[in-house]
C-alpha cells in the first residue's frame, strides 16, 4: 500500500464522532483529531492565532495571549459570514498539518476526526468518508450536559451546520449513533468489514 488507508470521520457537533473513532482505534486504526491539531496550532504567539486575531479582534484573545474559544464561538456561531471567514483562515493550515501526520504514520489505517471534513475539502484526501448521524435533539442534550452550554446556545450551534445534498454525495458510509452504543458498534464493524478490511491484505489489523 502506498500509505495508510485513510478514513475521514465527520458529523455534526456532539454527534458522537469521538465514540466512533474510539471504536476505530480499538480496531487498530491510528486516530488524528483535527480539533486537537487545531489546538496545537493556535498557541499564544502562533501565526495562525495572529491571523484569527487580525480578523476577529482582541476580544477573542485572553490576557495571557491565548485564544478565547468561547468568545470566538459566540461570534462565529451567530454569524455565518464570520464562520466562513474562520474556516477560510484555519482549514488550509490544519489540513496541511494533518496530511503531514498521515504521511508519517506507520499504521496501515488512519482515521481523521473532523467536523468540517467535507466542507474544508479534506474529504478529497480520504479513501472513505464516514458520517456519524445523530438526532439534533440528542446533540443538543450532549452539549448541555457535557459542555455546559445553555439550551439556546446549544441549539444555535447544532443548527449552524446546514447539511446539503452536495455534502451528502461525499459520504460513503453513514453510522447511526442515535440509538444504543451496541448498535453503533455493529454499524462500525460492518462498515470496517466492507470498506476497510478489503484493503488490508498486506497489513491485517485484528479487532481487539
Amino acid at each position: 500500500m502506498g500509505g495508510p488507508f485513510l478514513i475521514g470521520v465527520t458529523g455534526g457537533i456532539a454527534s458522537g464522532k469521538s465514540t466512533v473513532v474510539g471504536m476505530l482505534r480499538d480496531l487498530g486504526a491510528e486516530v488524528i483529531d483535527a480539533d486537537r491539531v487545531y489546538h496545537g496550532m493556535i498557541a499564544a504567539g502562533s501565526p495562525l492565532l495572529a491571523d484569527i486575531a487580525s480578523r476577529f479582534g482582541s476580544a477573542v484573545i485572553d490576557p495571557d495571549g491565548s485564544l478565547n474559544r468561547k468568545a470566538l464561538g459566540g461570534i462565529v456561531f451567530a454569524d455565518p459570514a464570520a464562520l466562513s471567514d474562520l474556516d477560510r483562515i484555519t482549514h488550509p493550515a490544519v489540513i496541511s498539518a494533518i496530511d503531514t501526520l498521515v504521511a508519517a504514520s506507520a499504521s496501515p489505517v488512519v482515521a481523521v476526526d473532523a467536523i468540517k471534513l467535507i466542507e474544508s475539502g479534506h474529504a478529497e484526501h480520504c479513501d472513505t468518508v464516514w458520517l456519524v448521524d445523530c438526532p439534533a435533539e440528542r446533540q443538543v442534550e450532549r452539549l448541555v450536559t457535557t459542555r455546559g452550554l445553555d439550551r439556546r446556545e446549544a441549539e444555535r450551534r447544532v443548527a449552524s451546520r446546514i447539511w446539503t445534498d452536495d455534502l451528502d454525495r461525499h459520504v460513503d458510509v453513514t453510522i447511526d449513533n442515535g440509538t444504543t452504543l451496541a448498535r453503533t458498534r455493529e454499524h462500525v464493524l460492518a462498515a470496517w468489514d466492507e470498506t476497510v478490511a478489503p484493503h488490508l491484505h498486506d497489513h491485517p489489523v485484528a479487532p481487539v
